[in-house]
């Protein structure tokens, strides 16, 4: 008599080896380097956290606890709501290669996230501040030539870090007689061209003349004896760059993200069109577009209320 051989059953606790081997599939699943980088920190986070203590089952009890602790630890919610994303995901590659229950991973999949209370209020600098900000790099004058190119290409492009450490020096062509940084390829791998103004290309001259670059990626390293290195820097580089401009000026705790954001009120604020600000900064959704400008749509005076269709009064 011949014996059947025994199919496995899914799992309702996982141990280590299952959870990196599901972490390695959701990661393998992303495109983007950034969201690979995001999901493998959360999911590195709810993996220690998960077996911390014996576990009776990666359920939706589980995650639930999980999120209780996120709040515990004063996370906001849009940081919470990434964690959960992450171990949704990992419950589904669990379950997609047979490691875990599909119904456990359903359960997980309804987890609510944390709510978000209000609406928060963005940081945005004036034109006067932005003018500042960007002339205030100090110190070796080929770093803070460098500085102020970087500063440049955020405020006055809208550009998102990962997006700056990306550029080479070949980036930059003419189109129409204007500098544009053409087919940029930005988050979610959506491309876009983006016009660059005379006074940040004259930023980006500088350095590249004082750096004597002619090609290549565009931001490097400089070494404490002046030379400029041939390989460029992550996206945390960026972020030192702009917390010491902003501490210099005075201004307090301002972000990458925050000088993008400036770029778009500014940009509205001197007749750009909503549409040209969202093809500006590569939004796909344009009321993504409306939040970076902190406004909204007027009902009372609406825009299309005179526009020189109405008829004579009587």
């Amino acid at each position: 008599m011949t014996k059947r051989a025994k199919k496995r059953n899914p799992k309702t606790v996982l141990k280590l080896p299952d959870l990196e081997h599901s972490k390695n599939a959701v990661l393998n699943s992303l495109s983007s380097v950034s969201s690979r980088r995001s999901y493998d920190h959360a999911i590195r986070d709810f993996i220690d956290w998960y077996c911390s203590e014996p576990r009776l089952s990666f359920n939706r009890t589980v995650v639930t606890r999980y999120r209780i602790a996120l709040e515990q630890r004063r996370y906001a919610p849009a940081t919470i709501n990434l964690r959960l994303a992450a171990v949704r995901r990992l419950a589904f590659e669990a379950s997609d290669s047979g490691l875990l229950s599909p119904d456990l991973a359903a359960g997980i999949r309804r987890v609510k996230g944390a709510k978000r209370l209000g609406v928060r209020v963005g940081n945005w600098l004036s034109a006067e501040q932005g003018r500042k900000l960007v002339a205030s790099p100090s110190g070796p004058e080929l770093r803070a030539t460098r500085n102020r190119a970087v500063l440049a290409m955020l405020i006055g492009c809208g550009l998102r870090r990962a997006e700056v450490v990306t550029i080479s020096v070949e980036d930059f062509e003419l189109r129409e007689d204007h500098w544009v940084l053409a087919d940029l390829i930005g988050k979610g791998g959506h491309m876009r061209t983006v016009p660059v103004p005379g006074w940040v290309k004259f930023a980006v001259d500088a350095w590249t003349s004082s750096a004597n670059l002619q090609s290549g990626v565009l931001f490097r390293p400089v070494g404490k004896t002046g030379k400029v290195r041939s390989s460029g820097f992550t996206s945390k580089v960026i972020w030192s760059i702009v917390r010491k401009a902003a501490t210099d000026c005075g201004f307090g705790t301002v972000a990458p993200h925050d000088l993008r954001r400036t770029c778009a009120r500014l940009c509205h604020q001197a007749g750009g069109e909503l549409e040209q600000i969202q093809f500006l900064l590569g939004h796909v959704s344009v009321q993504t577009t409306e939040r970076y400008l902190g406004c909204k749509q007027r009902l009372r005076n609406a825009v299309n209320d005179r526009i020189g269709l109405e008829p004579d009064p009587p």
